[in-house]
């Protein structure tokens, strides 16, 4: 666990987070700005940087994809729903702990604004 990494300190209690699924390996947790009616954020309980780390540990990613299937269903997201992982500067990635943004619960629009 890195201390300064904001979800690192919340798998660590320091921060709190509004849990909507946790395994052993994984904790899915509401966005605090949303994007979409339903926004919840999967991230590994061990610390991936990005997505390339993380898929240097295959059974972490698969976890993390397990967990957002999981949590698509418990927020009833029935009519679609989509999975993203920003990676980078130009990926438009704010905290440096791989997580998958698990969108959805209204028409989403277009993959990319402005585009």
């Amino acid at each position: 666990m890195e201390n300064t990494c904001l979800f690192c300190r919340i798998l660590g209690g320091e921060i709190p987070a509004t849990v909507v699924h946790r395994t052993e390996t994984t904790l899915a947790f509401r966005d605090i700005d949303p994007k979409a009616p339903s926004h919840v954020l999967v991230i590994p309980v061990a610390h991936h940087a990005n997505v390339i780390e993380l898929a240097a540990d295959p059974a972490a990613a698969a976890d993390v994809l397990a967990t957002a299937a999981k949590v698509a269903e418990l927020e009833g997201l029935t009519d679609g729903f989509r999975v993203i992982f920003n990676t980078g500067e130009h990926g438009g990635q704010e905290v440096h702990h791989v997580h998958a943004h698990v969108v959805g619960g209204a028409p989403l629009g277009p993959m990319l604004a402005g585009r």
